[in-house]
């Protein structure tokens, strides 16, 4: 019997369209309360099934099997960018730019049979916006491991864009205010915490100070939130989660607003600007009162030759040292390398070598 090429044609794609149909019903979707999934950084579990991401560093985590993976976030903004980072291949990281909206992002296929991992990342920080991870989706015989354990070490940075690695892909010669250029994952705190084998949070905004601020808001108004979008009513519940090293890289902006343009009216006199130094890393201390705390300063110009604000951080730590009786809390600056704008990544891998020596010599790490 003569088959009519028509009804042939439309049966292939009927076929077709029923096969695809199937795959994507088939996939085995993984919901973000899934237990096998390691988080990490301030993150919001108010809703367990649609936690919220808003700190530069916040993860997720997981080992798996299947051929493919696939994220599915929603945000808000439409503004964040994050690292998909596939069996610790770091030098290769698959880079999602977050459109608003919830939507599903393919982040590999063809994967050899077997165990694999992956580790997602906020490459940007709260002033870009929070994102809500919903899940991740594996090839339809795929499924979560157990996960990994957890670095025994905790390290802690309060900071500002420094900290955020804002700029910190730009070209040298390059402006470093966009965000598919601010990288966390390679902000020398980042990198740090890698050299020594610890979990980290990033409590960090760019354009922040201690007395003032590029943004409406001081550390003051931020180190204690739940969530990292401007000033908002969140609360961190800091017996969570406790570090054994905190590193205060703050002042940058306070030396530009203060020191340089004098924005901040009546203007603070030396004895203040330490006054209010102290009070910050005492309040930390009260937070964390076994924790050693780094007072660091830097790369930017507030380190430059003839600046005065290292030698507010520095007195401040000694008589912290002194009046407090506290030998766990120590300085350390990075030079002024003569850059104008952010550091680079050459200059975040500098800082984080000379940050790492100094943490590993004074507690034997």
């Amino acid at each position: 019997m003569k088959r009519n090429p028509l009804i042939l044609t439309l049966t292939l794609l009927t076929l077709r369209f029923f096969l695809s149909a199937n795959l994507a019903w088939a996939a085995t979707k993984v919901p973000a309360s899934d237990s096998h999934l390691q988080y990490s950084g301030r993150i919001d579990f108010s809703s367990p099934s649609a936690p919220v991401l808003s700190w530069p560093q916040s993860s997720v985590a997981a080992n798996f099997t299947g051929s493919s993976l696939a994220i599915t976030l929603d945000d808000k903004s439409g503004a964040n960018y994050f690292n998909v980072i596939l069996d610790g291949d770091d030098a290769h990281p698959v880079i999602v730019r977050a459109r608003q909206g919830s939507k599903t992002y393919e982040i590999a296929s063809g994967l050899a049979p077997g165990k694999h991992s992956f580790l997602i990342t906020k490459r940007t920080e709260g002033q870009e916006g929070e994102t809500v991870f919903l899940g991740v989706e594996l090839a339809d015989n795929g499924r979560l491991l157990r996960p990994s354990p957890r670095p025994l070490r905790r390290i802690e940075f309060f900071g500002d864009s420094v900290t955020s690695g804002m700029g910190n892909e730009a070209p040298i010669n390059g402006v470093d205010a966009l965000a598919r250029e601010k990288n966390s994952y390679l902000s020398y705190a980042a990198i740090t915490a890698r050299a020594l084998n610890a979990e980290l949070h990033m409590t960090s905004q760019s354009g922040i100070g201690i007395m003032a601020s590029y943004v409406p808001f001081t550390i003051w108004d931020f180190y204690d939130q739940l969530n990292a979008v401007g000033n908002n009513d969140s609360r961190w519940d800091f017996s969570a989660w406790t570090p054994d090293v905190v590193v205060i890289n703050l002042m940058q902006n306070d030396s530009s607003l203060i020191g340089q343009l004098h924005k901040l009216q009546p203007e603070p006199d030396d004895e203040q600007r330490i006054a209010s130094y102290m009070k910050f890393v005492r309040r930390i201390r009260q937070l964390y009162p076994r924790a050693y705390i780094v007072c660091a300063l830097g790369s930017m110009d507030a380190t430059k030759t003839g600046s005065p604000w290292p030698g507010y951080v520095k007195s401040a730590v000694d008589q912290i040292r002194i009046e407090d009786n506290d030998a766990r809390v120590d300085t350390l600056f990075f030079p002024f390398t003569g850059y104008s704008q952010h550091p680079r990544l050459m200059q975040h891998k500098m800082n984080a070598d000379r940050l790492t020596s100094f943490i590993k010599m004074k507690l034997g790490w």
